[in-house]
């Protein structure tokens, strides 16, 4: 009986087993470079824009897909390769050994045995070799084992040369003849000689296989990439045309039309680029409206003084007297057209967010305040009738304009020595609390027809042809109350004079309202 043979076996397990490929990341951002450059300058329209920033982002990540997918079935193409010959060496190992208990007196009989017995794959070769010399072949693409078919193995009995002369016992390596192939080598030494066997893997068709697979998928993803540019610009489309509506909204208005709007949908990001747009278009039109009522206010009232100046400019008199009568009625034309400008200016300003100053006010002292600077405004017997105790939030300034001016309309009314009553009351009370302050007249009383319109700009009590001036005091003092969020009121009965008011909200101030302002 022989010994068991002696398998100095090295298959290099799975670090020879792969080949690493990378992606060569600099040169695949390269070509995106110039287009790149070129759309930073903002040359394209922004749904073309949009619409290559997808199909580039898509065919990167389907580039990187398929180089990453390409590597992983290369390496698991070596990897069974390396397992194939793993299993070939432990199929030999066993087969020595039982060789050895049965009695096999030859390597030569040993390996022919061996090499008898195998089915190998197409791909596959298991070449015998004793003392140098080829005993049997086993070639997936030959059915005969005798050793003279060795020339048949793909690379020819040189590559089979070859490998049996290598140091190592196992490897990768890309043969010209051949292709790409893994190779291990098993020497055994029997009692009548020594031998290997060579185990050879042909990794050419998978390969080729694996590329065919991916160019494949290549022509798929290339469609895949046509479809979703479609679907990009189509969906670039919709996220653009709130963008393109606030484009021909813009591009639209007038310059006397800012009454044109973006219609609002959803609550997304270009809804609020929309909304915003809707808001500024509304502070434009605002702004421009009252610099229109401005301006057709001024030339409406400036028209006349202007036109009674210069009529007695024009009839000027070399008389001293005739003179002086002019321009005195000149200047007091001048007087006229210097205050319906302040009017004018008041209530342009009355548009403005900070024309209405809100502060914590004493109302009986701001009451008494009032009534002392209305004894200035003319001769009549002025009485306090009732004051309000307690504090309110409003401007006491404005406040004090409104009511003064009210006082200002009922001296118009009244005759020296006639009663003017003023007053202030708190009515209701918490939340619903409001502030009244009020100024009553003996005049001739105003007209339900008039008392509709009378807060109007240029609206005068015309029935009684009593009250005169520009018409716009009355329209200050309904800014004021609006300022403030109240109203402006008038209770008259025609021929026994007539009660001006405002309405102010003055809500009750809790404790815990109080500690929180204080703390903020």
């Amino acid at each position: 009986m022989t010994d068991a043979p002696t398998l100095p076996l090295d298959i290099g397990g799975h670090d020879a087993s792969v080949r690493q490929e990378t992606m060569p990341a600099p040169q695949a951002q390269a070509p995106a470079g110039a287009p790149l450059r070129t759309l930073r300058r903002r040359t394209l329209p922004a749904r073309w824009r949009i619409t290559l920033w997808i199909i580039l982002s898509t065919a990167i990540t389907l580039l990187a897909v398929g180089m990453i997918g390409r590597s992983i079935f290369l390496a698991g193409v070596e990897q069974s390769a390396n397992a194939e010959i793993e299993q070939e060496a432990a199929e030999f190992s066993r087969f020595a050994e039982d060789a050895a208990v049965g009695g096999h007196t030859t390597a030569e009989d040993l390996v022919t045995e061996y090499v008898a017995r195998q089915s190998v794959h197409e791909d596959e070769v298991v070449v015998a070799v004793v003392d140098g010399a080829v005993i049997a072949v086993a070639n997936g693409r030959v059915e005969a084992t005798d050793p003279s078919t060795v020339s048949a193995v793909p690379g020819g009995e040189s590559l089979v040369t070859r490998l049996l002369g290598e140091t190592a016992t196992s490897g990768a390596m890309d043969a010209p003849e051949a292709g790409p192939l893994r190779w291990g080598r098993l020497d055994f030494t029997t009692g009548d000689g020594d031998g290997a066997v060579l185990i050879v893997q042909y990794t050419q068709e998978a390969r080729s296989q694996v590329d065919a697979g991916f160019a494949t998928i290549a022509w798929v993803a290339l469609i895949g990439i046509l479809l979703s540019s479609g679907v990009a610009w189509l969906v670039a489309g919709q996220i653009l045309a709130p963008v393109r509506e606030v484009y021909r909204v813009a591009r639209d208005i007038g310059e006397h039309d800012l009454s044109a709007r973006v219609p609002v949908e959803g609550t997304d990001d270009i809804a609020a680029v929309a909304t915003t747009f809707n808001q500024m278009l509304d502070r434009l039109e605002a702004v421009h409206a009252t610099q229109q009522r401005f301006v057709d206010d001024a030339g409406h009232e400036l028209r006349t003084p202007i036109t009674i100046v210069r009529g007695q400019l024009e009839l000027l008199s070399e008389d001293p007297e005739e003179r002086a009568a002019t321009l005195r009625l000149v200047s007091d034309e001048l007087d006229r057209m210097s205050r319906i400008v302040t009017d004018l200016l008041v209530l342009a300003r009355a548009e403005q967010p900070d024309f209405v100053r809100v502060a914590d006010c004493d109302i009986a002292a701001l009451t008494l305040d009032i009534e002392a600077k209305a004894q200035n405004l003319g001769d009549r017997r002025w009485q306090l009738m009732e004051v309000a105790e307690g504090t309110a939030a409003l401007d006491p300034q404005r406040v004090t304009q409104a009511v003064l001016q009210l006082a200002a309309n009922a001296v118009q009314v009244t005759e020296p020595g006639d009663r003017i009553l003023i007053g202030s009351r708190f009515d209701g009370d918490g939340a619903e609390r409001r502030l009244r302050l009020w100024v009553r007249d003996s005049g001739p009383g105003v007209a339900a027809v008039d008392a509709e319109r009378i807060f109007e700009r240029f609206a005068r009590g015309d029935s009684s042809g009593a009250r005169r001036g520009s018409g716009l005091g009355l329209a200050i003092v309904r800014a004021i109350t609006d300022g403030h969020g109240g109203s402006a009121w008038v209770d008259s009965v025609l021929g026994d004079g007539a009660t001006f008011g405002v309405d102010l909200p003055a809500p009750t101030r809790t404790r815990h309202d109080a500690v929180a302002e204080r703390i903020e």
